[in-house]
């Protein structure tokens, strides 16, 4: 056990399920810092002379209490341990800092009601969890583009598990199955997204990689497709049929060179099916992507020169 400064006693060990411990200078790195890389962590800095301590520090353990781990509590006696205080210039007590990552990220001054005591942790609480999905969001959506579909539904997956409405989550998951081929997999995850939502972004997506992937099962081979082009660049149907099997390749630039090209040739051929088709192409590809944003920039030098 460690020997704390001043003379003080050390503090009675906390079970591991307790998420209120008694924390010291020199375990301030372990009890804080480290600790709140995992969860939300509240400081409480008092004193056994201050009175407003007395009320404030029960209510705190009994809000951190009912938040059922997902946020800890660590006191600290500022009589015994004055080091922290002073680095973090706190001037009054009771002063309440919340850590996260590493960081102090909010604090009050103060006995503050229980009211506004619970407001504040569920506020942190949320904003932690809020964070921490967009992460993984991210993480996800990255391995995605990277073709690294195992990796992204692996991710998806954790998402989901916090929240099956996601729908950025499942719609990420349906194009996961596309990207492996189990289009009948990537039917049945997407028919888990709520009629109402499916004109959002992420859904509309993952519909338009199914129905990509599906015109592409119904067109030949690249090889084949690419003899017919070169000797017939007038042949549309070879060209746009080249071009939904590009994509499929993830060849995602030339797919939308030759559907281009047949906007250029022919904007009416087809009933104006190649612009459909790209706009699709864009659909599925989410706005941000570096050949929607270029796709887009020549599709529109073309159709208003």
């Amino acid at each position: 056990m460690t020997l704390l400064q001043n003379g003080g006693a050390a503090p009675a060990a906390a079970s591991a399920a307790d998420p209120i411990i008694d924390t010291t200078t020199q375990s301030f790195m372990k009890d804080v810092i480290e600790a709140s890389r995992q969860q939300p962590v509240l400081v409480d800095f008092w004193a056994p002379w201050c009175g407003p301590c007395k009320q404030l520090t029960p209510l705190l353990e009994k809000v951190v209490r009912a938040a059922k781990g997902k946020v800890r509590l660590a006191k600290m006696n500022i009589d015994e341990h004055p080091a922290i205080a002073g680095q973090m210039g706190i001037q009054s007590i009771p002063a309440v800092i919340a850590f996260v990552n590493g960081q102090p990220v909010d604090g009050f001054m103060g006995a503050l009601p229980e009211s506004q005591v619970t407001a504040f942790i569920e506020r942190l609480i949320k904003d932690r969890v809020g964070g921490e999905e967009k992460d993984l969001l991210k993480a996800a959506d990255d391995a995605l583009a990277a073709k690294d579909y195992a990796g992204a539904a692996d991710l998806y997956a954790q998402l989901l598990a916090a929240d099956s409405g996601n729908v950025a989550a499942i719609s990420g998951l349906v194009r996961c199955y596309v990207g492996t081929g189990a289009l009948d997999q990537a039917k049945q995850a997407y028919a888990l997204i709520p009629e109402a939502k499916k004109n959002d972004a992420a859904a509309a997506a993952a519909k338009a990689a199914i129905d990509l992937a599906e015109q592409a099962q119904a067109v030949g081979p690249v090889a084949e497709l690419e003899a017919k082009v070169a000797a017939n660049p007038a042949d549309h149907q070879a060209r746009y049929d080249l071009a939904v099997a590009l994509n499929a390749d993830g060849k995602r630039t030339a797919a939308a060179d030759h559907l281009i090209e047949i906007v250029k040739r022919d904007r009416k051929w087809n009933d104006d099916a190649a612009r459909k088709q790209l706009v699709q192409l864009f659909e599925a590809w989410g706005p941000t992507d570096d050949a929607t944003v270029e796709g887009r920039r020549r599709l529109s030098s073309v159709l208003f020169a």
